[in-house]
C-alpha cells in the first residue's frame, strides 16, 4: 500500500478589530492578517475622530483655541493647553509671572500622574489582570480630578491655562490640598506596583512582547515613554528645558528591552518622579501674580511662526503657530505624540500572537483624540 501524502493548504485569514471594539482604546480599528494564531501584517486605519481641532483654532481667537486642546488630549489636558499658550506667548515675547509657572508645572505633573494612572489600570485590564488594578487607579484619579474640579471649576476641560499665565489663582488651601492627593498617589502607586510588577500572568502577557529598538523608535519619531522604554535616554523637560524644569532635580527612566512590560514599568516610576517634581515646586510656591501685564481677552500677535513642544504624557505635544497679525492663528499645526507612536505599531505586532496585539495598542497608551484631532 502507497503512502499518500497530502500537503495542507493554509489561507491567511483577515480579521477586524475595531473600529467599535472594548480593547482599541477609542475609536481605532486594526486589520489583522493571521496565519493560524500568528500575526503576518496590520493596517492601521485611523481618523474616526478627527474633527477638524487645528482648522477650528484658525476660526477661534486665541483664548477660544484653548477649549480645543482641551478636546484632543482629553487625558492630559493642561499638558496640552501648555503647549498652546507658550506658542502664543513665544510670539509675544510675554514675560509669565513666576507663580504662574510654578504652578503650571505643578499642574501638568499631577496631570501626567492622573494619564498614567488611567493607563495603568485599563492596561492591567488588557492583560487578563482583571477588577482590582483598574478600580484602584480610578480611586486615585478621582482624587486628582476631584482636586482639578476645585481649582478650575471642571472635571476635564479646564481651559484654566491663558496665555500670559492662569484663568484665576488657585485656591487657599491649594498647597494643603496638593500635599494630601500626593501622599495618597505615592500609596496608589505602591498598590499598583504590588499588584502587577511581579503577577506572574501580567509577566507571561507583556516580557518580551511587542519589541522594538532604539533605532527603529527613533526612526518612527517616537517620543516620550515608549521611547525611552526602548533605551534613549531622552525627555524634553531635560533636552530643552521649559518653565522651571532646570531648577528642579529629577530621573529621567528608560528601560532596556523596548517591550511591552518595559514601556509599562517606565510609565509607573516617572509617576515616582511626577510627585518628586511636584514637591519640589512646592517649596518655590511664592504670592505674586498670576496673568501678566497684558494678556488681554482680545490679544493679538505680531506677525510670524513658532514651534514649541512640551513633555506630555504620551510624548512630545508640539503647536506649530503662523501668525498674521490678527487675534487668531492665521494656522496650527498640532504635533501629535500618539500618531507618531502609533506608526510603529505594525513593528510592533507582525510576528506575535493575535492574543498580543490587544496588550502591544494597549502599551503604546494611545488617545485617539489627539492622533485624530
Amino acid at each position: 500500500m502507497t503512502d499518500i501524502k497530502k500537503e495542507i493548504e493554509t489561507q491567511e485569514i483577515l480579521v477586524n478589530m475595531g473600529p467599535q471594539h472594548p480593547s482599541t482604546h477609542g475609536v481605532f480599528r486594526m486589520v489583522l492578517s493571521i496565519d493560524g494564531e500568528l500575526i503576518t501584517d496590520l493596517t492601521a486605519h485611523i481618523g474616526y475622530l478627527h474633527r477638524g481641532a487645528e482648522k477650528l483654532c484658525e476660526t477661534m481667537d486665541y483664548r477660544q483655541g484653548i477649549g480645543f486642546m482641551d478636546r484632543t488630549e482629553y487625558l492630559a489636558n493642561f499638558n496640552a493647553e501648555l503647549s498652546y499658550v507658550m506658542a502664543v506667548e513665544k510670539l509675544m515675547n510675554m514675560e509669565i509671572p513666576e507663580r504662574a509657572q510654578w504652578i503650571r508645572m505643578i499642574l501638568v505633573e499631577l496631570n501626567r500622574l492622573s494619564s498614567h494612572f488611567m493607563f495603568v489600570g485599563a492596561f492591567g485590564v488588557d492583560c487578563g489582570v482583571f477588577g482590582t488594578p483598574f478600580l484602584y487607579s480610578f480611586r486615585e484619579r478621582e482624587r486628582l480630578i476631584d482636586l482639578f474640579e476645585e481649582i478650575t471649576g471642571d472635571r476635564m476641560m479646564y481651559a484654566f491655562f491663558r496665555a500670559g499665565g492662569l484663568a484665576w489663582d488657585v485656591p487657599v488651601n491649594f498647597e494643603s490640598r496638593v500635599e494630601e492627593v500626593l501622599l495618597s498617589s505615592e500609596q496608589g502607586i505602591k498598590d499598583m506596583d504590588g499588584l502587577l510588577t511581579q503577577n506572574e500572568i501580567f509577566l507571561a502577557r507583556t516580557k518580551q512582547i511587542g519589541k522594538i529598538d532604539a533605532i527603529d523608535a527613533i526612526d518612527w519619531g517616537m517620543s516620550g515613554p515608549s521611547l525611552r522604554a526602548s533605551g534613549v535616554d531622552y525627555d524634553i523637560r531635560k533636552a530643552e528645558p521649559y518653565l522651571f524644569y532646570d531648577q528642579i532635580d529629577f530621573d529621567v527612566i528608560t528601560g532596556k528591552n523596548g517591550d511591552v512590560f518595559d514601556r509599562y514599568f517606565v510609565r509607573l516610576q516617572e509617576m515616582r518622579e511626577s510627585i518628586k517634581i511636584i514637591k519640589q515646586c512646592l517649596k518655590h510656591l511664592n504670592p505674586g501674580k498670576t496673568l501678566a501685564e497684558g494678556a488681554s481677552r482680545n490679544l493679538r500677535t505680531p506677525p510670524g511662526e513658532v514651534y514649541i513642544r512640551t513633555e506630555a504624557p504620551r510624548g512630545e505635544y508640539g503647536i506649530y503657530l503662523v501668525s498674521n497679525g490678527e487675534n487668531r492663528p492665521y494656522r496650527l499645526k498640532i504635533r501629535s505624540a500618539g500618531f507618531s507612536n502609533l506608526q510603529a505599531l505594525k513593528d510592533m505586532v507582525v510576528g506575535s500572537y493575535i492574543a498580543d496585539a490587544v496588550v502591544i495598542l494597549g502599551s503604546i497608551d494611545i488617545v485617539l483624540g489627539e492622533v485624530d484631532r
